[in-house]
């Protein structure tokens, strides 16, 4: 790899995020506003991959694009690498955003249809040489088990599995200390699904990320995550670690959510969360 390797974090660390009494408000008419996430607190530790699950319209994706810098914020604080973003110059707020990328839900959605792969890494090495240097294409597509053939085709010219990972690809590629998963493998068939996670595995155990994972499907989120927050109408109702809270969980709404696995398998999933050699990338 060129210059330094991608850094690996310690728990001895601050956390790489910390979020207290958040709150979220939109306009949805001339006297009124919803409230999507309401009072919320969690923090993520270096390191660690942390579930927020709840049913739509839980506020969820809500609570992690604000995390990521790409929405409102209308009380509370949320603090990167111990630094408060509200409180921070719009220059340090540039330099503090490629610490916090997001994998969104739609892998295609997310790359420019008109780009090919390299080049879409290139435009991200023009606006952060600094950031960017530590590794080539070809390093880059074999860190998330891509052919670097892959490197001259356009998105459409890749499976959905593909796609996501090039978007992994890119978000590592700035070095980052946190991923915001949304979602990430909701719309990929059970195989590529259980690749993507178990890259995502692979890369916090190698590079140290911490990943915020939203889902909401329990049976990812057991086998993925140490802690995991439950969300309802825009609050956290419940939190703790991810085994204790899928297989013995204490409110009445986690309850039901776990009681709607198809199957019960929780267990199951979490036997599974070794990554597995699925040999060549879908």
């Amino acid at each position: 790899m060129k210059g330094d390797d991608f850094p690996i974090t310690t728990a001895e660390e601050a956390p790489v995020v910390e979020v207290d009494g958040l709150t979220v408000r939109y306009r949805t008419g001339a006297r009124t506003r919803h409230t999507a996430v309401d009072g919320v607190s969690l923090r993520v530790e270096g390191g660690e991959i942390v579930g927020v699950v709840g049913e739509s319209g839980s506020g969820k994706t809500t609570l992690g694009m604000a995390v990521a810098g790409l929405g409102p914020r209308t009380a509370g604080e949320i603090r990167v690498l111990g630094r408060d973003l509200a409180a921070l110059r719009p220059a340090e707020l540039r330099r503090l955003r490629p610490e916090v990328q997001v994998i969104f839900q739609d892998p295609h959605g997310s790359l420019d249809p008109r780009q090919s792969v390299r080049s879409g890494l290139r435009e991200l090495r023009g606006l952060q040489p600094e950031r960017t240097s530590w590794v080539s294409d070809e390093e880059l597509m074999a860190q998330v088990r891509l052919a670097p053939d892959l490197l001259g085709r356009l998105p459409h010219q890749l499976s959905g599995g593909q796609a996501q990972r090039v978007c992994i690809a890119r978000a590592l590629l700035l070095r980052p200390r946190l991923l915001v998963a949304d979602e990430p493998t909701s719309g990929l068939d059970v195989s590529v699904q259980a690749e993507v996670l178990g890259l995502l595995l692979r890369l916090r155990e190698t590079t140290g990320v911490s990943v915020l994972f939203v889902s909401h499907d329990l049976s990812v989120v057991r086998r993925i995550c140490d802690r995991v927050y439950v969300m309802l109408h825009g609050r956290v109702v419940e939190e703790g670690p991810a085994a204790r809270v899928l297989e013995d969980p204490v409110h009445d709404y986690t309850r039901r959510l776990v009681a709607a696995v198809p199957g019960r398998r929780l267990r199951a999933a979490h036997a599974a969360r070794e990554p597995q050699n699925t040999g060549s990338p879908t």
